[in-house]
């Protein structure tokens, strides 16, 4: 395992985020979206097997890559480098921004497909918890499992699935086809991580309800995957996500998830966001634990 290199990269990403103080940096998960839209403009059809050529050609890319990386033996750089597939300072600030926002909408409109210009405040926050506990799988827990069992490898080839699902893995008419292979890729290696962080959102926030109860409503939701840390946030707030939600215009009747309160406010936001104070805290446990036996 890479329990090393997990915790300098959680380290440098919890002090630097993702070094967009930087101005000329180029973060590496840009350079994927820009292939991914290169070819998609030059080899799209609607075909099953066209989105399988550019899932492997770009896993192709990034294990080249990654493995020019793995060259340069050494501890900081790796951790440097793994950094940056992990999102969690990032995606505190962005939904902490909601809450002290002028313009809510506009700020929880770069987070979310949804349609947001009719939004109330309850939706707003709504979205905005919704979006964080999603997201803290998706961005967090996930890069790091595939980060510790597999090292570089796992947390860019990861990245590199997260990234094809979230540019071309909808169902909609033009990647039904094109995006299934990612997609279903993107529901197999979230499997895991995503329960595991519906359960890190219920023991951190000491829920025995949460713990018992998160699959029951998680199970509602469209992605096999998405719904688990969704309801467990809202079992530990007592709120209910979900429910009637637009998107392009069209109202999709999505069940609720969790038990409590409809109307959603910028507490829960607050308390939603006390995931990262919690689990930075046990990762600076670990962590010293682990490097102090390391140097005994």
């Amino acid at each position: 395992m890479f329990l090393n290199l997990l915790f300098l990269s959680y380290f440098i990403d919890f002090l630097f985020g993702e070094f967009s103080q930087f101005k000329y940096f180029k973060h590496p998960i840009i350079y994927m979206g820009n292939y991914i839209s290169w070819f998609e403009k030059m080899f799209y059809k609607d075909s099953i097997f066209r989105g399988f050529l550019l899932t492997i050609s770009l896993f192709i890319i990034v294990i080249t890559v990654t493995s020019i990386l793995n060259l340069f033996d050494n501890l900081i750089f790796q951790a440097f480098i793994a950094s940056f597939t992990i999102s969690s300072k990032m995606l505190y600030d962005c939904v902490k921004e909601i809450i002290i926002s002028q313009n809510p909408k506009q700020s929880i409109s770069m987070l979310v497909s949804r349609d947001t210009k009719d939004m109330t405040d309850s939706d707003v926050n709504k979205a905005a918890i919704e979006t964080y506990a999603e997201n803290l799988s998706d961005g967090v827990i996930a890069p790091l499992f595939y980060l510790l069992f597999f090292g570089l490898y796992g947390a860019f080839i990861y990245k590199a699935i997260n990234t094809l699902d979230s540019m071309v893995g909808y169902r909609n008419k033009r990647y039904e086809n094109f995006g299934k292979f990612s997609a279903k890729v993107d529901d197999i290696v979230n499997y895991i991580p995503s329960r595991l962080t519906a359960i890190l959102i219920a023991l951190l926030f000491r829920s025995k309800h949460a713990l018992k109860n998160f699959y029951r409503f998680g199970k509602l939701h469209d992605s096999p995957n998405a719904g688990h840390p969704i309801s467990a946030m809202a079992l530990v707030l007592n709120i209910k996500l979900g429910g009637p939600t637009s998107y392009f215009g069209k109202i999709k009747n999505k069940p609720y998830f969790g038990e409590g309160e409809e109307v959603i406010k910028k507490e829960n936001i607050i308390e939603a966001l006390k995931f990262k104070s919690k689990f930075d805290l046990i990762m600076a446990i670990l962590a010293t634990i682990y490097f102090v036996n390391f140097f005994l």
